[in-house]
């Protein structure tokens, strides 16, 4: 059967172990020390899907501890946690608790809601020609390409940051729901380039500024988000152009490393920093 994703709004919850697999085998039980592979009835963990990396964290059995660094899902629907049992045992069939790291969750779901508003940001600044044509999705990090026909100039850059941000002060509302595929689109719902989607579609919602087809996790208002800076623009394929930016607490690290790379200049010049 596959893995029933409850993680949306949940960070932790029972589960089974319907699985083992080490090194490509199905096992009956591991003890502290081992690579593995577990697969559950249910669980809180994102796996790797449309940009936006797993999450990590915990599955314990009483005093055992498995320690999950990648959630990937396969085909048939199973979600694969990958990690390592730190401490104890575990065996198929054992009663679970998942509890997924929340800070890193909270950091992918800040550069998660700014990619939405960047997207929808750049149809505005540059054209309705812009469509996605890939993105990364990391903790308070993100990677957006995008289809466009020359560079973009410094002002422009400024405009869509500024405007993100605007986005991100008016604390917009962020809402998700389930809907027919037929009726997210006739809503205006933007879909991404290449992805194949069901009948029924997840569609988030940011205020009156952003709506897309989207089945990663979001914060519940632009506001969490805290701050946006891009950090980076250039071309990657003939008419794709990719921006990389940072949010959150990333945003407050990248601005105090270019203010200590001033002071340091101020300081061998023997001048102001304004100088």
């Amino acid at each position: 059967p596959a893995t029933e994703f409850v993680g949306y709004d949940k960070e932790s919850v029972q589960g089974k172990v319907l699985a083992i697999v080490v090194d490509g085998e199905l096992r009956d039980e591991i003890v502290a020390g081992a690579e593995a592979t577990l697969v559950l009835d249910q669980t809180t963990f994102y796996a790797e899907m449309g940009g936006q990396v797993a999450d990590h964290g915990t599955i314990t059995c009483g005093e055992n501890v498995f320690e999950v660094r990648d959630v990937q899902k396969n085909k048939g629907g199973k979600f694969l946690h990958t990690g390592k049992l730190t401490r104890g045992e575990m065996k198929v069939g054992d009663e679970v608790t998942t509890a997924i790291d929340s800070e890193r969750r909270k950091a992918i779901r800040r550069a998660h809601s700014a990619t939405h508003l960047l997207d929808a940001v750049l149809k505005k600044v540059l054209g309705d020609h812009v469509h996605q044509a890939g993105s990364l999705v990391e903790p308070d990090r993100l990677r957006f390409d995008f289809t466009h026909f020359e560079a973009i100039t410094p002002e422009q850059l400024l405009q869509v940051e500024d405007l993100v941000n605007d986005a991100v002060l008016d604390g917009l509302s962020v809402t998700t729901e389930e809907l027919p595929l037929a009726e997210a689109k006739a809503r205006g719902a933007v879909a991404t380039f290449g992805e194949k989607y069901g009948e029924t579609v997840r569609v988030v919602t940011m205020g009156e500024f952003s709506m897309e087809l989207c089945g990663g996790t979001h914060l519940d208002n632009t506001g969490k988000i805290g701050a946006f800076k891009i950090t980076a623009e250039y071309g990657v394929a003939s008419g794709v152009r990719r921006v990389e930016a940072v949010t959150g607490s990333q945003v407050i690290q990248y601005l105090d490393a270019k203010a200590a790379i001033l002071e340091e200049a101020a300081s061998v010049l023997k001048t102001g920093e304004k100088d």
